[in-house]
């Protein structure tokens, strides 16, 4: 089998974390790396990208081309919408989903510590907005680069005083140790961080028979109602867009670009409709005036 990734320290820890899975149960794997627009254009804010899948498109297209198997994804990359001929065919145990803030001064653990105009640095604008509504007073700088890179910049203040970056990322990388978790609730996360989305053919079905040791129902769950939020906002994958599962609730939250306003809804979750709970809170925080501010 072979499996289409990134090239990124990230990207190729979670292809080779999906190996070493399948070659437990048999299966003899092959890792393609694919290039990606995403990490050909480092050096921009992701937002001013026109269009979708920055970090998905070409892997995508090796699969509909036959050149690999499976696409492992971090599944907060991957569009709600998938190209036609294409499926998920699982989604393995998530681990944790909530961001974490990597500090120059490591007495600071949380954004509220921050001194007044201190920068923080990230590249999404959905943090760069639930940051401007949460602290006005913090200067927000752009800060691409792999997930080590950035951890560096950070810890050097390089650029910044502190950076944003999520948690899973970090602890896959072994470098959570000076990272502190966010409240999901000061700076929620995006929908399906923290989770792999593993891409086949949808007519491959020895493919998908293979994968399905590997997906964890209840990640499943969360993530289709958490990625069910996005998808019925008509948001892309970096919109401010943020969902987030608590136990069987779901949170979602749309940020106006400049953080003056912020709207969050919940919603229960049915664990045998779970997308039905995304679409409510869509509804809800449509009703609150969610549109305008995407429009934005």
């Amino acid at each position: 089998m072979k499996l289409g990734t990134r090239g990124s320290a990230l990207a190729r820890w979670q292809a080779d974390w999906v190996r070493g899975r399948l070659a437990a149960l048999g299966v003899t794997v092959e890792i393609v790396v694919i290039k990606t627009r995403g990490d050909a254009e480092v050096d921009r804010p992701l937002q001013e990208l026109e269009g979708k899948g920055f970090f998905t498109k070409e892997i995508e297209d090796a699969l509909l081309a036959g050149r690999i198997d499976v696409a492992v994804h971090s599944l907060k990359d991957l569009p709600t919408q998938l190209p036609a001929g294409l499926a998920l065919g699982a989604v393995p145990a998530r681990h944790d989903p909530r961001e974490a803030l990597v500090v120059r001064d490591g007495a600071l653990t949380t954004l509220r510590d921050l001194p007044q105009g201190a920068r923080v640095g990230t590249s999404s604008l959905r943090r760069v907005t639930q940051v401007r509504y949460l602290r006005p007073d913090l200067r927000v700088v752009p800060l691409r680069g792999n997930v080590p890179t950035r951890v560096r910049k950070a810890l050097a203040g390089e650029g910044c005083d502190a950076a944003l970056l999520d948690l899973a990322g970090l602890e896959r990388l072994s470098l959570g140790a000076r990272a502190a978790p966010v409240d999901p609730l000061d700076v929620m996360p995006a929908p399906g961080q923290g989770a792999l989305g593993l891409e086949i053919r949808g007519e491959d079905g020895p493919t998908r028979d293979a994968l399905r040791q590997l997906g964890d129902a209840a990640s499943a769950r969360a993530v289709a109602a958490e990625r069910a939020v996005l998808a019925a906002l008509g948001g892309g994958c970096q919109a401010p867009v943020a969902a987030w599962v608590d136990g069987q609730r779901l949170f979602g939250r749309v940020t106006a670009p400049d953080g003056a306003v912020q709207l969050t809804a919940s919603a229960q979750i049915d664990p045998q409709r779970p997308e039905a709970a995304g679409e409510t809170v869509a509804r809800l925080l449509e009703a609150q005036g969610a549109a305008s501010l995407l429009a934005r």
